[in-house]
């Protein structure tokens, strides 16, 4: 593995550190930290329990409520063309889970574990989804990644592509790399089409 790519990922492991001891400091304060934190608890065992027996599981992760209302029409449709299959719903933000726990298009509602290599492993080991679709800003490196090792079908939708996003910056290698992670990237008009391909191709 080349040293910059190791220096990269040590970098993003580190802030993953930062973030969850920031979260931690928080929520001795903050309602929402301690939400995140508290929805979290034996997350893994809670996952396990609700999933088992079930095969053939489609999951769907968004940021909060306003990438859930976006990829909610995509959803639903899945669970028409789809009956057979079980659909999973994940969260990274309490605004989304806290207000659409107990949505009934889903067969389950949880949040996401903090995307480290560990947790992505087992996660996905867990539920073994048929397709993997995330919304808009979703780029979680070792989930993705995971999900590209073991060959499941990952989709962005509803994503947007400008120049003031982390893609075009000199340092946006790393989140360039990503997007390779997708089998497939459904964008929201030209504008984000053609950028896109600006990204593709210059990491050709």
């Amino acid at each position: 593995m080349p040293k910059h790519t190791v220096k990269v990922k040590f970098i993003y492991s580190l802030f993953l550190k930062i973030y969850l001891a920031g979260i931690y400091l928080a929520a001795f304060f903050n309602d929402k930290a301690k939400l995140w934190l508290d929805g979290r608890k034996n997350i893994f065992k809670r996952l396990e329990t609700a999933v088992k027996g079930n095969p053939k599981i489609i999951w769907m992760h968004c940021a909060s409520l306003g990438e859930f209302e976006q990829g909610r029409p995509v959803l639903e449709k899945l669970k028409e063309e789809y009956p057979e299959h079980k659909l999973l719903l994940t969260f990274f933000s309490p605004s989304g889970y806290e207000i659409r726990k107990n949505y009934q298009g889903a067969d389950w509602v949880f949040y996401l574990p903090l995307d480290t290599a560990t947790n992505a492993f087992r996660f996905i080991k867990t539920i073994n989804p048929q397709l993997a679709v995330f919304v808009k800003y979703e780029y979680w490196h070792n989930y993705l990644k995971a999900l590209h090792d073991n060959n499941i079908p990952t989709i962005l939708i509803s994503a947007l592509f400008t120049p003031s996003k982390v893609f075009f910056k000199w340092y946006g290698g790393f989140h360039r790399k990503m997007l390779k992670f997708f089998s497939h990237i459904f964008v929201q008009n030209d504008t984000s089409k053609e950028n896109l391909s600006r990204i593709l191709s210059a990491e050709k």
